[in-house]
């Protein structure tokens, strides 16, 4: 009896040293800490600014005016005027051709033309007596009707004479090849010296357009009601060319403005084909350049913005975590608009505290340390204010 009361006894002295052990683990100073320890966090506040919404897809640059010099006569290359590379106006000369047998026919229709107006007066003064003797019957009807048509077959000579003198001088200005655009000599094909010809279809060289340039671009069938709202607007979209990245990274070339929409979708693709032109005054757009376009389709005034970063995806909606004090809190948000350097949202305030790194670690009511940084730039995506 004894041994069962001294064994219940040291079994309930254990059982009470190990309620004491466990007590005393989770009262000690170290695992409240743990238990209490708050998350670390990187914070921004939303920000209300102007925002440029942009549609973005590769384009090519085109220039306005291309063409390649070809002669309109045979003969032979007498002189290049202009060098490669070089930049000419409209209307200058650049390259002559050997002229010596043109000219010559002119002097030839010239002297025939000389000729028959030294006819037509003789027949004219003759025209003139046989009238005065007719009245008399001094000549025949038949004299005077022949003296007559005479002197209209010497007119019409006269006429035959001064059309083939237009003729020769239409050919002479061929051989005076002059610049129909203004722009920059190609890679020269032919040297002086060689004999062209009306068939040739490599031509001499090209005078391309430069300043002002376009840019073709395509961009998905959805966009057709964004663009045609663009073209027809007041005001002209603006449209910024850009190399060596995206449109979010890439360097700037030029800006210009949008000026056209194709008439058709491409079946094949489902793509628009747009159009816009450069003043590329600074000549960084070049023909036949790939780049990429961004097209201003709308500016978001006073818009909540964020990083991108701050915004969280949930199963059915996105969210953000805003700071309440040392907790956080989660908050619904709507995307507006987003892309690589900011996101547009409604559901918060301007000024509101959201997390934007350590989001993995957190939970509404979560215990939380700030730790400071500098504000995010993303004053790359205010909207340009437009003229």
């Amino acid at each position: 009896m004894r041994n069962s009361i001294t064994k219940k006894l040291l079994l309930a002295l254990i059982v009470i040293l190990m309620l004491a052990t466990a007590l005393w683990y989770w009262k000690r100073p170290e695992h409240k800490a743990a238990i209490v320890a708050a998350v670390p966090i990187r914070v921004v506040q939303v920000q209300r600014q102007d925002v440029a919404k942009s549609l973005s897809g590769i384009g090519t640059v085109q220039s306005l005016q291309s063409v390649t010099i070809r002669p309109q006569i045979d003969g032979i290359l007498s002189k290049l005027a202009v060098k490669e590379g070089q930049w000419v106006k409209q209307g200058d000369l650049l390259a002559s051709i050997d002229d010596r047998a043109i000219r010559a026919e002119l002097d030839q229709a010239r002297a025939q033309l000389g000729q028959s107006q030294a006819q037509l007066q003789v027949a004219g003064v003759n025209l003139k007596r046989y009238k005065d003797l007719s009245v008399d019957n001094g000549v025949s009807r038949q004299t005077l009707d022949q003296q007559q048509a005479l002197f209209d077959q010497l007119k019409a000579t006269i006429q035959g004479n001064q059309a083939a003198i237009a003729a020769a001088q239409v050919q002479l200005s061929y051989t005076q090849i002059r610049s129909p655009v203004t722009g920059r000599v190609g890679i020269r094909t032919v040297d002086e010296g060689n004999f062209l010809r009306v068939t040739d279809t490599q031509g001499l060289f090209t005078v391309t357009q430069i300043d002002p340039i376009a840019v073709e671009f395509a961009l998905p069938q959805q966009s057709l009601p964004i663009l045609q709202a663009l073209v027809h607007g007041s005001q002209q979209a603006a449209v910024k060319a850009f190399v060596d990245g995206d449109t979010d990274n890439g360097t700037l070339l030029d800006q210009g403005h949008l000026t056209l929409i194709d008439n058709q979708v491409s079946a094949s693709t489902g793509t628009l084909r747009a159009k816009a032109e450069f003043d590329n005054s600074a000549q960084k757009l070049w023909p036949g350049q790939l780049v990429n376009i961004s097209v201003q389709s709308e500016v978001l005034r006073n818009a909540l913005v964020v990083p991108p970063q701050v915004v969280q995806r949930g199963v059915d909606n996105h969210y953000v975590y805003r700071v309440k004090a040392d907790t956080v809190e989660s908050v619904p948000v709507k995307v507006v608009y987003q892309d690589s350097k900011l996101t547009v949202v409604d559901g918060v305030a301007a000024g509101d505290t959201l997390v934007s790194d350590g989001q993995s670690r957190l939970k509404p009511g979560s215990h939380i340390e700030v730790v400071h940084q500098p504000q995010p730039d993303v004053a790359d995506s205010v909207a340009e204010p437009q003229p």
